[in-house]
């Protein structure tokens, strides 16, 4: 390697490091063989510590008490020209297995600003008009969490193309006037939480969504249950056009596609009442990191937190760390909900974020502080530059704060967090919809429903 002018040592060693792992015979080589490669490509900073490209294609920190923490690498071109390689001894875990680098990261835009694609939405809407009128005796809603949201007429059809929607979402913050949301106007129970702007809503966990089909395989229903099942992979199959829901759709979809032609697959979980941890054993490899917030709430955070530094890297042009600003935004989000959450956050951090997350809370006058939105807007020096950007950043910061929340066991605020709140104020002049047409336009059917309901109360 050529440690000259314009070198970069992160993006060096990143590019070995999947060269070497998309080789056909890396998922043959012996385990020590796979570690030993990876620990001779790891990289150590100006001050003394060390990084690794490693499992899920992300980047590792090493931290003084010798934990390997996910954790995004600096963006100062000055730091990642001094960089160099060493060998440290690396735990099993961070050892790339050959499908975790195929990963589809997907989009982290939330669904403010681009809307969902006419295409996507259009379809959605065929799968509800054909699945709306059908026996609520033969699909019946009968309880959990939607149960809450949709009226008690709804059958359940309706509530698992809902459901598919929002798990496959990468973050559900929505545009108030949405058309894949307006079409479920005239089922729902109450109006959505959240704006006149941005509906944020909560996030739907698997279970949820199989509960859907295990009640009616459980009430003696098995082929009412399948064609639950496959509404939900006829969904998804939909939804995977948009990047932002793509890769969990794909993960779904790897899920069902087996019990369709396989009926009989869930048989034994049907009777242990693990039927969501038998779906999540179906889920192909390459598409594991998909579905990481139902396995491990913890490296779930890890994980939508490397987005938000990545969704922050336009911060570097104006000298900051990214690292440094996602850390102090992470700390405006729990200030506003509960301190205490940061005894959960802790453990999942690497010192560098731990630290500035801590003297962001303990101190008023730190100079992190600057990064806290102010009369709900983001300082000057942290506005994205474009669409896209902000959309990204959105997303990445409703996702982070979803995921410390269900790791802290806190609940979000139906008004949104700060921060996401405050970029959502970025795109209130750039968004793709129409004005919303006067409410005295007449109440359409669902095939062409407006988005009036929204703003009821």
């Amino acid at each position: 390697m050529e440690y000259g002018a314009g070198w970069d040592g992160f993006a060096a060693m990143e590019r070995d490091v999947r060269a070497m792992v998309a080789d056909p015979r890396w998922p043959l080589t012996p385990a020590q063989g796979r570690a030993d490669a990876i620990a001779r490509r790891a990289l150590a900073t100006p001050d003394g510590v060390c990084w690794l490209f490693g499992a899920y294609a992300r980047w590792y920190r090493l931290d003084p008490d010798g934990q390997w923490h996910l954790s995004a690498p600096p963006a100062a071109p000055a730091i990642r020209a001094a960089t160099r390689p060493v060998t440290v001894p690396i735990p099993y875990w961070v050892v790339p297995t050959g499908p975790d680098h195929a990963v589809d990261r997907g989009s982290t835009q939330a669904f403010v600003g681009p809307d969902v694609p006419a295409e996507v939405t259009e379809r959605i809407r065929d799968l509800i008009v054909a699945h709306r009128g059908l026996r609520r005796e033969d699909f019946p809603l009968t309880g959990g969490p939607f149960r809450q949201v949709f009226a008690a007429e709804v059958p359940s059809t309706v509530a698992t193309v809902w459901g598919t929607v929002m798990w496959c979402a990468y973050a559900p913050a929505f545009d108030g006037n949405e058309v894949i949301l307006s079409m479920f106007g005239e089922f729902l129970a109450r109006p959505l939480p959240g704006d006149e702007f941005v509906r944020w809503l909560p996030p739907v966990g698997l279970t949820d969504l199989v509960d859907l089909y295990a009640e009616r395989c459980r009430a003696g229903a098995h082929d009412a249950g399948l064609r639950l099942a496959e509404l939900m992979a006829r969904t998804a199959d939909v939804l995977r056009a948009d990047p932002r829901f793509r890769p969990r759709a794909s993960a779904l979809i790897g899920m069902i596609e087996p019990l369709l032609t396989q009926p009989w697959l869930d048989h034994t979980a049907l009777q242990s009442g693990a039927v969501a941890h038998t779906w999540l054993l179906r889920c192909p490899p390459n598409l594991a990191a998909a579905a990481l917030a139902e396995v491990s709430p913890g490296d779930h955070f890890r994980h939508v937190f490397y987005d938000l530094v990545e969704a922050l890297a336009f911060t570097a042009d104006t000298g900051a760390d990214p690292r440094a600003v996602a850390a102090s935004l992470l700390a405006a989000d729990v200030a506003s909900v509960t301190t205490d959450a940061v005894t959960y956050l802790y453990p999942w951090m690497d010192d560098g974020i731990r630290q500035a997350l801590y003297v962001t809370l303990a101190d008023p006058d730190h100079p992190l502080r600057g990064c806290w939105p102010v009369d709900g807007r983001l300082p000057a020096g942290l506005t994205p530059p474009d669409r896209s950007t902000a959309a990204a950043l959105l997303g990445a910061a409703y996702a982070t704060g979803l995921a410390w929340c269900e790791l802290a066991g806190a609940v979000p605020p139906p008004t949104g967090f700060p921060v996401s709140g405050a970029v959502g104020q970025c795109l209130v002049n750039d968004r793709d919809d129409l004005p919303r047409e006067p409410t005295t336009t007449p109440r359409k059917r669902v095939t062409e429903t407006t988005s009036d309901w929204l703003y009821s109360s």
